[in-house]
């Protein structure tokens, strides 16, 4: 308990970030006692009708509650925002690694695949992905992946290179410590806190990516509860309801600053200097 205090009183812009983040997450997992109604029932009579006691953001197009739909868009939102983090930090890390350690074709190959893949503009190359295999959360997910690792590839792959030359890397290497475990043992712990803070502060821009394409009828479908989505239904609206596009581009904007931050306060206390 004492240690928690000290970290606390050291890193209070850390801690405050990371509540709010936890606070958002806590709201995407809790979505069905937090919101009013079923965000998939549909009330014509009730069609876009302004904020009010019974409901709070008002209500869309088809009369559902906009406030429970920004609660469970949340769970839509944020988990495909993890899932993409997650994929490409993994993907791109490892490749990294690899290229890194290895050098000579391994090298050539994946920074040569990486370079074809920047060549191209990112929102461009992930619309054309995601039109082929078709419109859904899951292939915006994939589309976002193929044309975003390369930015993990190339940061591990520099950070490997560093300390690849090390004495210590060469020690192990005579000791006969296979491959696997200098990569796991010695390259990862290197590059980690480095791509961690990475992955934290890119968890809002993957978010921003993600709605995008939603707005753009790439992504989530209708009836789903997704905040890019939900932007684009209520872009029709906007001078009559404005409403419908106030308070998921909220949401939005709430989680991708929160998360910048977080992100930001991470470096700080990860900071090997500090």
């Amino acid at each position: 308990m004492q240690k928690l205090k000290e970290f606390v009183k050291k890193n209070p812009s850390f801690t405050v970030f990371a509540l709010l983040a936890l606070a958002i997450v806590l709201i995407a997992v809790f979505a069905p006692f937090i919101a009013t109604h079923d965000p998939y029932e549909a009330v014509l009579a009730d069609a876009v009708q302004a904020p009010s006691a019974e409901h709070w953001f008002g209500t869309d197009k088809m009369g559902r509650d906009l406030f429970s739909r920004v609660i469970y868009g949340a769970r839509t939102s944020l988990s495909a925002a993890l899932i993409l983090v997650a994929i490409i930090v993994v993907v791109g890390t490892m490749l990294g690694i690899i290229a890194g350690y290895f050098g000579g074709i391994v090298d050539a190959v994946i920074m040569r695949i990486s370079d074809m893949m920047i060549s191209f503009p990112g929102m461009v190359l992930a619309i054309a992905v995601a039109g082929i295999l078709g419109a859904n959360i899951r292939n915006a997910i994939i589309a976002i992946s193929i044309v975003s690792w390369t930015k993990y590839a190339r940061l591990s792959r520099s950070l490997v290179l560093k300390i690849r030359n090390r004495d210590y890397i060469a020690a192990a290497q005579l000791t006969g410590s296979k491959t696997g475990y200098i990569l796991t043992k010695h390259m990862l712990p290197n590059v980690l806190p480095t791509i961690l803070i990475t992955g934290a502060t890119d968890i809002g821009s993957m978010m921003l990516e993600i709605a995008g394409l939603s707005f753009l009828g790439f992504g989530a479908q209708s009836p789903t509860a997704e905040w890019g989505l939900m932007l684009n239904e209520g872009r029709a609206y906007m001078t009559a309801a404005p409403w419908l596009m106030i308070f998921p581009g909220l949401a939005i904007f709430i989680t991708v600053v929160v998360f910048n931050l977080l992100g930001d306060s991470l470096r700080d206390v990860l900071d090997p200097r500090s």
